[in-house]
């Protein structure tokens, strides 16, 4: 172990115990945010590290992270371990594949922004289970930087092993669902370019409907959705100079694309010659792709679906809104069918958003602060003072978290599409075998 690497190891080491040693603030700091972990994935040794390493520079004493506090307590530090410290800031978790095994680490990519990173164990169990590791394994794990060259582990590498398109695809499905705040937290540009995108098709969503909230029946709001994504792309390629009544091959040579690969990725995703949207995003005109939003059946099959959009919160498809809006506006709101199970619904589901209740707010104050009062048992209950802090209670951020409807990076948007076409294929497969009398079933 190098000099620079060995620094790094005993800094580092010095930072967790002043963590976990601490009392007072620090110590409920680090309670109350694993505590709100908990409903994370399997909550083992491993992912205890990880969360406590996650809080060193993602938690908050006051104002201050626990690594600010560090430093703070630790004015003898050298120029050169205080700087060392300080980059940690710049800690990350993501989602990474073993590419190579080196001599004295690995070098590894982060699925999630397709970045490579040279790796040089420090932590102690992932020194042990290096030699373990092999090329195409998934890691989950935080890295930090250690020299511009290098970066090392910061918590143990939980191990997701060698996985296939489509159990990638829900590894990356899981860590986007469990560390949405961490998207692309190693490529700024990408998070921008997502947060952009959903600005655009608010904008696009309202100027196609003529209203940030449409209400109509499932079936018809799907059939408008797609023929909205279509104006969208024929515009885009209009912007891009493509001519939509042009081949394929035509298409091919003015991009420079290879033909081979653009074929390929065509025929992976489902489609055809014509499918010229993803054609444009596969030869390099952009670096993310709008995803294709596939409604539920739920939805679709709803005699009333009210979508609400917002440039940050994205779109929100509702199909009791209109049910909730004449309970309040009802005489006596608990005179309407199942009023109550229907307001707890709206607390408890995560769908139903902070941004929801604040419209129901600004249109039905006195109305909803008297439901919530009955609801929640709160004869005091105030609409103003009270309806964040209630939001917060039920698990409801008050600030929007990336929307589905934002871009992706192609690479993602490319392992989505070929992983369900491999679902669909085997599906396929398994549909003209006879079910056999013996064996595991």
């Amino acid at each position: 172990m190098d000099a620079k690497l060995e620094q790094a190891r005993t800094l580092k080491q010095a930072l967790t115990e002043f963590v976990l040693e601490a009392e007072g603030e620090l110590a409920v700091a680090l309670e109350e945010y694993a505590a709100q972990q908990l409903h994370r994935e399997p909550y083992d040794i491993n992912h205890r590290n990880l969360t406590i390493d996650t809080f060193i520079t993602e938690g908050r004493v006051g104002a201050q992270t626990p690594l600010e506090l560090f430093l703070e307590s630790h004015p003898d530090l050298t120029k050169s371990d205080r700087a060392l410290v300080s980059s940690w800031q710049q800690n990350f978790i993501g989602l990474f594949e073993v590419t190579q095994i080196l001599p004295d680490g690995l070098e590894l990519m982060n699925w999630l922004t397709a970045k490579h990173y040279t790796i040089k164990p420090s932590h102690p169990t992932t020194v042990a289970d290096k030699k373990g590791f092999k090329p195409g394994e998934i890691l989950l794990t935080r890295i930090a930087p250690v020299t511009d060259t290098y970066w090392m582990f910061s918590a143990p590498a939980i191990s997701k092993g060698k996985l296939g398109k489509p159990k990638l695809a829900v590894a990356i499905g899981e860590f986007k669902k469990n560390y949405k705040h961490a998207l692309y937290s190693d490529a700024p540009e990408l998070l921008q370019e997502a947060w952009d995108s959903v600005a655009r098709y608010h904008e696009e969503f309202v100027d196609f409907f003529g209203s940030d909230r449409v209400t109509l029946p499932g079936y018809q709001l799907n059939k408008k959705l797609a023929e909205l994504r279509e104006k969208m792309t024929k515009e885009r390629l209009a912007a891009a100079g493509i001519d939509e009544s042009k081949s394929l091959q035509d298409v091919i040579r003015e991009s420079g694309t290879d033909e081979e690969e653009v074929k390929a990725a065509v025929l992976e995703a489902g489609g055809d010659a014509k499918d010229i949207d993803k054609i444009l995003n596969t030869s390099g005109k952009s670096p993310m792709m709008m995803p294709k939003v596939d409604l539920p059946d739920e939805i679709t099959k709803a005699e009333q679906v009210t979508v609400l959009t917002h440039p940050r919160w994205g779109q929100m498809f509702i199909p009791t809104y209109s049910k909730f809006r004449a309970m309040l506006e009802a005489e006596d709101w608990q005179s309407q069918p199942n009023a109550e199970a229907l307001v707890r619904k709206y607390l408890e589901d995560s769908q139903i958003n902070a941004f929801i209740w604040q419209q129901l707010a600004q249109e039905y104050p006195t109305q909803l602060e008297t439901v919530l009062q009955t609801v929640l048992e709160r004869p005091d209950f105030s609409v103003q003072r009270d309806l964040d802090a209630t939001l917060q209670e039920f698990n409801k951020p008050l600030e929007p978290e990336l929307p589905e409807v934002a871009s992706v990076p192609i690479h993602l948007h490319n392992l989505f599409e070929v992983a369900v076409a491999e679902v669909h294929k085997t599906k396929s497969k398994g549909k003209g075998k006879k079910k056999g009398t013996k064996g595991f079933q």
